[in-house]
């Protein structure tokens, strides 16, 4: 079973990757807000109806407060991450927030008791390489120094570590409600936030579609992640999922025939390598 849960967190990944390279189309095109809080809505939607359709859960009420306790954190390091890409350098607040999103687990799993074996750890450090090497997209932007916004990503990284944690510690028997509090919490919570600042919510034209996508796939990605922290190890199944800035940049080169810098092809090929290794171990 842990071979079918580092390939679920792979996919994982991928999914989340996705998810990220959807969300960056539509926040071009509209309102931070609207973009966050309609794919989390999406999300959210999308759980709801699959419900019924699963086998019966048995949620108790610590599953459904550690649910509620990601999904604020979730929601709070997404608010931050846009904060931070918005007064910072993409190619910094980046990297820096994907690592600390895999520190928090790691050192939670660590605490935990667990050991990764000699190969595995290797691949937990290749993969911390590419998560950095990917994220490097050489763009300088006018107007922002390059240390702008680190306070920020290292905030953001450490909320989505929590996430992390959070529905690692909900049941096996709790099914995906923990995945549904957590949405109606980051739901609530971000739209709360837009409120407040008198954002708007209405999606741009010809941008639903996108949004749409892009909150089923994070949501594909948030299932995916349960099901692998159920059956693996915490650190290293977080680990694996972090990999998908390399999912990102990928279907950027492939979708935009955006060009990838040797650094990025670099983080691309560690990202391999780490999976390879942690597999195999």
């Amino acid at each position: 079973m842990i071979g079918l849960s580092y390939t679920l967190a792979v996919f994982s990944a991928v999914s989340y990757g996705a998810a990220d390279f959807l969300g960056g189309i539509a926040t071009k095109r509209g309102a931070m807000y609207s973009v966050v809080v309609l794919s989390q809505l999406t999300g959210l939607i999308l759980v709801l109806l699959a419900l019924p359709a699963l086998p019966s859960a048995s949620p108790t009420a610590s599953d459904f407060a550690w649910g509620a306790a990601s999904g604020l954190a979730g929601g709070i390091g997404v608010a931050l991450l846009y904060r931070g890409l918005a007064v910072g350098v993409m190619s910094v607040v980046a990297p820096v927030t994907a690592v600390c999103a895999v520190l928090i687990p790691l050192a939670v799993g660590a605490g935990l008791g667990e050991r990764p074996a000699g190969l595995a750890l290797l691949g937990v450090v290749l993969a911390l390489i590419a998560i950095v090497l990917v994220s490097r997209t050489g763009v300088t932007e006018a107007g922002k120094r390059t240390t702008s916004g680190v306070s920020i990503a290292i905030a953001s990284g450490i909320a989505i570590g929590i996430f992390l944690v959070c529905l690692e510690r909900t049941g096996p028997a709790a099914g995906l409600w923990p995945l549904a509090a957590a949405r109606i919490v980051s739901v609530g919570f971000l739209s709360g936030v837009a409120l407040v600042r008198g954002a708007a919510l209405r999606p741009q034209r010809g941008s639903l579609t996108i949004l749409i996508a892009c909150g089923a796939l994070d949501m594909v990605a948030n299932i995916l992640y349960l099901l692998a922290v159920r059956e693996g190890p915490l650190g290293i199944v977080a680990t694996l999922t972090s990999l998908y800035p390399a999912s990102t940049v990928i279907l950027a080169r492939v979708v935009l025939h955006e060009r990838l810098r040797p650094i990025q092809l670099g983080g691309v090929a560690c990202a391999a390598a780490a999976i390879v290794l942690i597999v195999s171990a």
